[in-house]
């Protein structure tokens, strides 16, 4: 029991001195709130193009003598 216990503190003085991870972790977060920004920025820029098509459409429609 002994043992187990002084390479569990051995793993975990270790684990806490290593920066990688922490610095693995960091990178993912900014990551992902870049992955966000450019959904978000996406989202906009179809709606708007969406309505821009669709206001050709009608115009293309109106000029042919459609409705």
């Amino acid at each position: 029991m002994t043992v187990h216990r002084s390479l569990v503190k051995r793993v975990l003085r270790r684990l806490s001195a290593d920066a990688r991870g922490a610095t693995a972790i960091e990178y993912g977060l900014i990551a992902a709130l870049i992955v966000l920004a450019m959904v978000g920025a996406l989202r906009a820029t179809a709606q708007t193009t969406i309505g821009m098509w669709d206001d050709v459409s009608n115009k293309v429609a109106t000029a042919m003598g459609g409705s």
